[in-house]
């Protein structure tokens, strides 16, 4: 079958180890099934791997992709592939178990004409979503619903902030934040990046670093080093800011004065669960929100989508049509 592959590592050219290929797919572990991929999208993760991070140079190579919709070849039935493989004993938040991955890290991932995955990570595809729609679910929209469901502790009406409204994760909490009922302003560093925005559903767009209007009731930071001090000093007093990523630098200063004065609150995030997908399902339907794809290519043409995110030029989400 077809895939998109990392055969190396490099932290300066991560893309020079991508490498579109035929390959054997192994057996299926019992209890899992084969999923005819439909569409994959792009995460940092992916990008990510082809540094290494993550990976042992002895698994190369690995199918990338963490995120699909498909159609499971023992039903018939069209799914959506929920990306986090826990330990089957595992009980509970399967995001919280140790021995927990993703697709992609010990497991081959979704940029394949086939990927599988075990029968419980299946989640059922509603007729109102298109295949590109729902491939963007599993991890950059489930991971946006959790920080702002889950772990921001944000009521309708309260005022969130979301650095680096062009990514992944920041693009779709701008649409989710809007969808619940907050409000929302977004920083980007490019005009386009703050227009952009505003067709998500922003309120209010700044330059990143920018004094704002009012301090805010929660941030959501996926960018990092560069805007850290900027979301730590934007919250009001109990304020919480949530991280799910750090694309920019992972050790920016940790500013301790500040958030024990303020009696600030730091909560981590990580992918969500498979209950939290059946979630974000609802409000997207109850909503009306749904995904932004800006670029769409064949897996023939996966550099191209990894070079758009790899330069920062991204608006939202890339989508592998893979068959």
């Amino acid at each position: 079958m077809r895939a998109a592959t990392v055969v190396s590592f490099s932290d300066t050219d991560p893309l020079s180890g991508l490498r579109i290929a035929d390959i054997e797919p192994g057996a299926a572990p019992d209890g899992w099934r084969w999923v005819k991929v439909k569409a994959a999208s792009l995460n940092h993760h992916d990008l990510w791997s082809l540094r290494g991070v993550g990976l042992r140079a002895e698994q190369l190579p690995m199918v990338l992709g963490c995120d699909a919709a498909g159609i499971d070849e023992e039903t018939g039935d069209e799914v959506i592939v929920h990306s986090v493989i826990a330990d089957p004993s595992a009980t509970g938040d399967e995001t919280t178990d140790p021995h927990r991955s993703l697709l992609s890290e010990k497991h081959p991932g979704t940029f394949a004409q086939r990927v599988a995955v075990p029968a419980r990570n299946l989640v059922p595809k509603p007729a109102w979503l298109s295949w590109n729609e729902a491939a963007c679910l599993p991890v950059a929209w489930l991971t946006a619903y959790r920080m702002l469901q889950t772990k921001s502790g944000l009521k309708p009406g309260e005022t969130v902030l979301i650095q680096g409204a062009t990514g992944g994760v920041a693009s779709a909490a701008i649409a989710l934040a809007q969808a619940a009922g907050y409000t929302v302003w977004a920083t980007s560093r490019t005009p386009q990046g703050r227009e952009f925005a505003k067709t998500l559903g922003a309120d209010e767009v700044f330059e990143p670093g920018a004094r704002l209007p009012a301090r805010v009731d929660a941030v959501i930071e996926t960018v990092g080093d560069a805007t850290w001090s900027h979301s730590l000093k934007s919250l009001k007093p109990g304020g919480t800011v949530v991280i799910s990523g750090a694309t920019s630098g992972a050790n920016p200063p940790a500013d301790l004065a500040r958030v024990f004065f303020l009696q600030l609150s730091i909560k981590g995030s990580t992918m969500g669960t498979r209950e939290e997908l059946l979630g974000l399902l609802d409000l997207l339907h109850s909503s009306g929100a749904r995904p932004h794809v800006s670029m769409c290519v064949e897996l023939g043409d996966a550099a191209c989508a990894f070079q758009a995110m790899h330069e920062g030029t991204l608006l939202g989400k890339a989508v592998l049509q893979i068959d």
